[in-house]
C-alpha cells in the first residue's frame, strides 16, 4: 500500500458482490433488511468498490464474512478478495474470514491463505457466525493468526444484520458483547485485536479493554460520527488517541460521508492523522 499517496486508510470494508459467482438468494433477506436499516440500495462489486476508493484516494482493507454455518449462505471466496488485493496492492489489503465452526479445516485454510502472501489479517462476526469469541472451538484458528502475528477484527455491539427481521433473523446479539473478547486478548497477547464499531450498547467495555490491553484497538465503522457515544470522542482525544482507527463499513456507509462528519464532532486536530491513517499503519504493519 502506497500510504504517502492516501488521505486515509479505511480498515473496515465489505466485499458483498462477487465478480466470480452468482449471488446466493439465501442471503437476500438479510441484505434487504440491512439495506433498509442503513438506507442503502444496490451493493457494488469488488471491482466497483476498489474504483470508488481509488477515486477518493483512500486505502482500504476488504473482507467477506463467512456465515456458512450460522446463516447458511455461500461466502464470497477469500481467494477472490486476495486476488483483487494482489492486483491493487497500491491501495488495497485483503483480510480473510473463516467460520470458526470449520475447526481444523478452517485452521488449514488460514495457514494456506497466509502462506500465499496476500492475506494480512482476519475478520470475525460473532453474531453472524454464532459463537462466543472466547469459545475454545475458535482457538486453533487464533493460534494460526497469532503465530503469524497478524491482526484480527471482531464485530462488536449491535448488528445491522438481522435488524427488523422476525426473530432478528436468528442473530443473537449476546455473542458480540466485547467482554467475551477480553479472554482472547489475554490468551493471545501478541495478536492485535480490533474491536469493530463503537460497540453500543457496551461501548464502555470496549474502551476499558483498549485502555487495559496493549493489543486491543477500536475501529469507528458502522456509525456516522455524529451518532458516536460522547465517550468515544472523549477517549479518542486523550488516552486512546493511538488506539482508534477509521473504518466506514462500506458499502453501508460511504467513506467520504464519514470523513466529512469526522471533522465536525469534536475530534481534536492533533488526533486526525492518527485516527485516519497512522494508527492503521501500525496495526497493518505498514510502518509509521
Amino acid at each position: 500500500m502506497k500510504v504517502d499517496d492516501l488521505v486515509a486508510i479505511d480498515i473496515h470494508t465489505h466485499a458483498e458482490v462477487s465478480c466470480r459467482q452468482e449471488a446466493d438468494p439465501y442471503w437476500t433477506p438479510f441484505e434487504e433488511a440491512a439495506g433498509k436499516y442503513f438506507k442503502v440500495g444496490k451493493r457494488p462489486t469488488i471491482a466497483e468498490t476498489i474504483a470508488h476508493y481509488r477515486q477518493q484516494r483512500i486505502g482500504l482493507v476488504m473482507f467477506t464474512v463467512d456465515t456458512e454455518t450460522q446463516i447458511g449462505n455461500r461466502r464470497i471466496p477469500n481467494g477472490e478478495i486476495a486476488d483483487a488485493a494482489r492486483d491493487n496492492a497500491d491501495i488495497m489489503i485483503a483480510f480473510a474470514s473463516i467460520d470458526p465452526h470449520k475447526g481444523r479445516l478452517g485452521a488449514r485454510e488460514a495457514e494456506e491463505l497466509i502462506k500465499g502472501g496476500i492475506v494480512k489479517g482476519f475478520k470475525f462476526h460473532p453474531t453472524c457466525q454464532g459463537f462466543y469469541p472466547n469459545d475454545r472451538m475458535a482457538y486453533q484458528l487464533y493460534e494460526v493468526i497469532a503465530h503469524h502475528k497478524l491482526p484480527a477484527i471482531f464485530h462488536t455491539g449491535h448488528s445491522g444484520i438481522g435488524t427488523g427481521m422476525r426473530g432478528g433473523g436468528g442473530m443473537r446479539l449476546k455473542y458480540s458483547q466485547p467482554i467475551h473478547i477480553d479472554d482472547v486478548a489475554v490468551d493471545f497477547p501478541d495478536m492485535t485485536i480490533v474491536l469493530a464499531h463503537p460497540s453500543w450498547p457496551w461501548t464502555d467495555e470496549a474502551l476499558s479493554m483498549a485502555l487495559h490491553k496493549p493489543n486491543v484497538y477500536i475501529d469507528l465503522s458502522g456509525w456516522m460520527p455524529k451518532y458516536f457515544p460522547p465517550q468515544i470522542v472523549q477517549y479518542a482525544n486523550a488516552q486512546l488517541r493511538s488506539k482508534m482507527l477509521f473504518g466506514s463499513d462500506f458499502p453501508l456507509i460511504a467513506p467520504e460521508r464519514w470523513l466529512t462528519q469526522f471533522t465536525e464532532v469534536g475530534f481534536k486536530p492533533e488526533v486526525h492523522d492518527l485516527i485516519l491513517k497512522k494508527n492503521a499503519m501500525r496495526v497493518l504493519g505498514l510502518g509509521t
